[in-house]
């Protein structure tokens, strides 16, 4: 029977479309998609909230076609941030343990992660995340894992990332207002990385660029740890807008024009094409060359490719990345954007699609980077539910090991007591003066 508890949902709010996603595992640990749903978003700009009312309406009508197709309720979400607000910082922290011949438990770490959300920030900043990401015990460094090593002092790099307490609250606000509780937030690229890439990949050294439709997003990855993050305020959005300004089209016909003849690179065209547009009524049709057409996209995307780089060197990673760059999100599916990332940067690219996670059989639209955030919000979700249970398991085992010391305490206590007792009676008893 169906545990209904397994089941997650993921909530992705960007600035060009809003997704609720529900699934759970399969018997092999794929995910399952039990439910999609997909909607306009257009109270959303650069990846914060802008109108809460019109948000509101979309996350509504998205969750509501996700429990149609799905047939659950939904009470509980994981929900994805981003936008311009983002930071991070590295910093270190120190806890000092009250005895250091015991081994080091999963409560000690966790006790020096929750001090760092105590971190003294700019008023109006709020930690999201605190990501551990290498551990030193008593001045010995590069521990990845301290778990049940001894030691009085216990410090940890932290790769800390900080929002704007006002985007997240109105990002809240949306939710409660659509009936909804918010289960986690997190990140949306260490979300995308986690359907996007591989244990080798982050373990090699890569770059994810997330390409959304108001932000581009990007996550660093070394040895497996993230190890830098940071928000472009630049996405597909844009490009749209430059289509309008450099071809004088109407407003609805850019994203079309950028969907439909749109690249990347204009070295890769073979040829170019005339492209017809209808014009407005009683004039006549207007004609653009496809070359031009993706000149204006190409420079701005070099552009954002520009920043991206600066960030990857900003990071201090630049030359240990040897897995390159993964593209994901929607800004991704434009032609030939890998050959201009190469040909602009010098690092090997690919576009990273969300399929490796997925059981058989799912839908062909979701094997598509549009798709990587909210399956990784799921598997961000599928982890939490998973870590809880183990720490449940690993508190019930350590009162258990309490209850049996304490009895084995009472038992020789009452032992002694006893004995004490026993002695203190024989003192105590009046010597026998009757001589026989």
């Amino acid at each position: 029977m169906e545990n209904k508890n397994d089941i997650v949902v993921a909530l992705d709010i960007g600035t060009t479309k809003i997704v609720a996603m529900a699934g759970r595992r399969d018997a092999l640990g794929k995910i399952e998609i039990l439910g999609t749903g997909k909607v306009e978003s257009v109270g959303v700009l650069r990846g914060v909230v802008s109108n809460i009312e019109k948000t509101v309406q979309a996350i509504s009508a998205a969750i509501a076609d996700a429990e149609k197709r799905a047939k659950i309720r939904i009470g509980l979400v994981n929900v994805g941030i981003a936008g311009q607000h983002i930071k991070s910082l590295q910093h270190r922290g120190i806890y000092t343990r009250n005895n250091g011949q015991d081994e080091i438990t999963q409560k000690d770490i966790d006790n020096l992660i929750s001090d760092m959300y105590k971190l003294a920030l700019p008023p109006g900043d709020k930690i999201i995340h605190a990501i551990p990401q290498e551990y030193i015990v008593d001045n010995e460094q590069g521990i990845i894992d301290p778990i049940g090593m001894s030691g009085v002092r216990l410090e940890a790099n932290f790769h800390i990332i900080t929002g704007q307490m006002t985007a997240i609250k109105n990002l809240q606000r949306c939710v409660e207002k659509s009936n909804l509780r918010m289960s986690s937030l997190t990140l949306e690229p260490i979300a995308s990385a986690a359907a996007v890439l591989t244990a080798e990949e982050m373990e090699a050294g890569i770059a994810l660029v997330d390409i959304g439709g108001g932000t581009t997003d990007i996550a660093i990855f070394h040895e497996g740890i993230i190890r830098h993050t940071a928000v472009i305020p630049f996405g597909g959005n844009i490009i749209t807008k430059d289509i309008k300004e450099g071809c004088r089209v109407m407003a609805n016909q850019p994203e079309k024009l950028k969907i439909k003849f749109g690249a990347a690179f204009a070295n890769e065209l073979k040829d170019s094409r005339t492209i017809t547009i209808p014009g407005l009524k009683g004039r006549p049709h207007k004609e653009i060359s496809e070359r031009n057409l993706v000149h204006i996209i190409q420079a701005r995307m070099e552009e954002i490719l520009d920043q991206v780089y600066f960030e990857i060197r900003r990071s201090g990673y630049e030359r240990k990345l040897s897995g390159g760059i993964v593209l994901t999100g929607g800004g991704s599916l434009l032609r030939f954007l890998p050959e201009l990332v190469e040909f602009h940067t010098g690092m090997s690219a690919r576009v990273g699609l969300p399929t490796e996670h997925l059981a058989n059989g799912y839908e062909k639209e979701l094997a598509s980077p549009v798709y990587a955030t909210a399956i990784g919000l799921l598997l961000k979700g599928m982890e939490d539910i998973e870590e809880q249970r183990n720490r449940a398991q690993f508190d019930v085992k350590d009162t258990k090991e309490d209850e049996q010391i304490i009895e084995e305490k009472v038992k020789s206590k009452g032992f002694l007591t006893g004995f004490i007792e026993k002695a203190r009676e024989w003192f105590e008893a009046e010597p026998d003066t009757d001589l026989k």
